[in-house]
C-alpha cells in the first residue's frame, strides 16, 4: 500500500508515534490528545496482540510479545483504513496480567487526526505506509529499563525479576533488531521524552499537514 499524497482537509492525518519500551511516547502522544483538543483517535499498537486462548498461562508467558509476529497488525491496518473513510472501529483491549484480549472492546470514532503508539509502529511497512507523519521518540537505555521497571509493577502485575528477565531475553535484542532501525523512517526524532516543546512542534507539523486553518482548540 502505497503513502497518501492528496492530504487534504477531509482525510485524517494519521501519526505514527514510536520508540523504546519507556521512551516516553506514551506521555507524548497523550499530551497530544489533550493539546489537539480531542480532535484525534488515539490507538495503542499494543491493544493488538494476538488473542491465543488455546495457550496455557505458562506458554502465553513465554511468548516473545517485543517480536512483530506477536501483534495482529493486520487487523490494526484494517482499522485505521476504516478510521481513514470515517468508519468507527472497535479497537482490541487486552489484558497484560493473563496475556489474552478480554471480552470487551473500546470503541474508536474516526477524527482529523489519528494517533498511532507503539515501540514497532514505524517497524511495520504495511503499517509505516499508512502514517503522514511518523516520529520516534529516542531516549537512553537506563532511562527505558527504569520506567518500564514502574509500569509493568504498578500497572501489569508483574514481579521485578519477572521484568528483568523479559528485558535481556527479549526486549532489550528485539530493540536493536527491530525498534532502533526503525528510527530511520522518522520523520522527526525527539530526543529524551517528552518536552512541551517537542509536543508543540508535533502539533505545528500536523497543522502543517491538515492546512494552517486546522485549529486544534475547536
Amino acid at each position: 500500500m502505497a503513502a497518501r499524497t492528496d492530504i487534504g482537509s477531509d482525510l485524517p492525518v494519521i501519526v505514527g508515534i514510536a520508540g523504546g519500551s519507556g521512551s516516553g511516547k506514551t506521555t507524548i502522544a497523550q499530551s497530544l490528545v489533550e493539546q489537539l483538543n480531542g480532535n484525534v483517535a488515539l490507538v495503542q499498537h499494543d491493544s493488538y496482540y494476538r488473542h491465543t486462548p488455546e495457550l496455557s498461562f505458562e506458554a502465553r508467558s513465554q511468548v516473545n510479545y517485543d517480536h512483530p509476529a506477536s501483534l495482529e497488525t493486520e487487523l490494526l491496518v484494517e482499522h485505521l483504513v476504516s478510521l481513514q473513510s470515517g468508519q468507527a472501529v472497535e479497537k482490541p483491549a487486552y489484558d497484560f496480567a493473563n496475556h489474552l484480549r478480554s471480552d470487551e472492546v473500546v470503541v474508536v470514532q474516526p477524527a482529523p487526526v489519528v494517533l498511532v503508539e507503539g515501540i514497532l509502529v514505524l517497524a511495520e511497512p504495511g503499517l509505516r505506509a499508512l502514517l503522514d507523519l511518523k516520529v520516534f521518540v529516542d531516549t537512553d537505555s537506563d532511562i527505558r529499563l527504569a520506567r518500564r521497571l514502574e509500569r509493568d509493577i504498578e500497572e501489569r502485575g508483574r514481579t521485578v525479576a519477572s521484568v528483568i528477565t523479559q528485558y535481556f531475553a527479549s526486549v532489550r535484542p528485539m530493540h536493536l533488531e527491530f525498534v532502533e532501525p526503525s528510527k530511520g523512517y522518522a520523520d522527526v526524532i525527539i530526543g529524551g521524552g517528552f518536552t512541551p516543546e517537542a509536543v508543540e512542534a508535533v502539533v505545528e507539523m500536523i497543522r502543517s499537514h491538515r492546512g494552517r486553518d486546522f485549529d486544534p482548540a475547536v
